[in-house]
């Protein structure tokens, strides 16, 4: 078993004070069921807590009444080496976000960069070393993948999401060893992505087959309850406590799983990933 070494990150997160499901713009919301504002601020506060006693830093954007899905932070920009990519939003529901958080970069020194083409930030992009992971097929556009390229000057990977309950990259790819992104030798046990082969097209699943010849291949069963939607310092990887095939997985590499909560923030389509942004860069 390979010694897994925890990186310190930096991550936006939002409080869910105005959360509520109250439109369905993907398979997981359901407007007809009450949605339980307290409980998503426990189980929030919890996983935000849970990254500061395992030392990481936590900031926080100010949610705005009226922008449900602020909690969903992932969403709001991707960050690389002091310089922040905005966002712009396909469905109309949250285009009210975009604004509010490329203001909050340019207030805290990241270099603003608006979009022009449709995409969702880090939720279709996942930074894996130098190599940005782009998803599309439901939210980003296959254009924003050039875009992306062109603002970072990073090599970019499309990969095309084919089931609407995993309509973002982040639910379907957990970016596990945050700095490793060279490819591995099969057998070497490095690993330094999961996914769920069942959430890509045949020519995406080919792709990250030959790049990642010993990620972790998840389940179906754990795909279903947002396993992957998770994050990772190299070593403390947080998942959802229902994704258990998942967890033994991860501990037969090497990693240590830490189960978080957040069943109410998942009635929205979000879990843990979501709600987590990471920071790279300018303070």
């Amino acid at each position: 078993m390979s010694h897994r070494i925890a990186q310190p990150r930096r991550y936006l997160m939002c409080r869910p004070e105005h959360f509520t499901v109250s439109y369905r713009i993907n398979p997981w919301m359901q407007p007809e069921r009450p949605t339980d504002t307290a409980r998503a601020l426990a189980q929030w506060q919890t996983l935000h807590d849970t990254y500061v006693s395992l030392g990481h830093e936590v900031e926080l954007i100010d949610p705005v009444p009226g922008l449900p899905d602020m909690v969903y932070t992932a969403n709001g920009g991707f960050t690389v080496d002091g310089r922040a990519l905005g966002v712009r939003f396909r469905v109309d529901e949250r285009r009210g976000e975009e604004q509010p958080f490329m203001d909050w970069f340019a207030a805290h020194g990241f270099e603003v960069v608006e979009p022009i083409e449709v995409q969702e930030g880090e939720g279709d992009f996942l930074l894996v070393g130098d190599t940005i992971l782009a998803g599309t097929g439901f939210r980003s556009t296959g254009h924003s993948h050039r875009e992306v390229a062109d603002v970072f000057g990073l090599e970019v990977v499309s990969l095309r999401l084919v089931d609407p309950r995993f309509y973002h990259l982040d639910t379907a790819i957990a970016v596990l060893d945050p700095s490793s992104g060279a490819p591995t030798e099969p057998g070497s046990g490095a690993a330094s992505i999961a996914y769920l082969p069942t959430a890509f097209d045949d020519a995406s699943r080919e792709v990250l087959e030959e790049r990642f010849p010993d990620a972790i291949r998840v389940s179906d069963a754990d795909g279903a309850v947002f396993g992957l939607n998770a994050a990772s310092d190299g070593c403390n990887v947080f998942i959802s406590p229902r994704a258990t095939g998942f967890a033994e997985q991860l501990r037969e590499r090497g990693y240590r799983p830490v189960p978080v909560d957040l069943s109410e923030l998942l009635l929205g389509g979000g879990g843990i990933k979501c709600c987590t942004l990471e920071l790279r860069g300018k303070r």
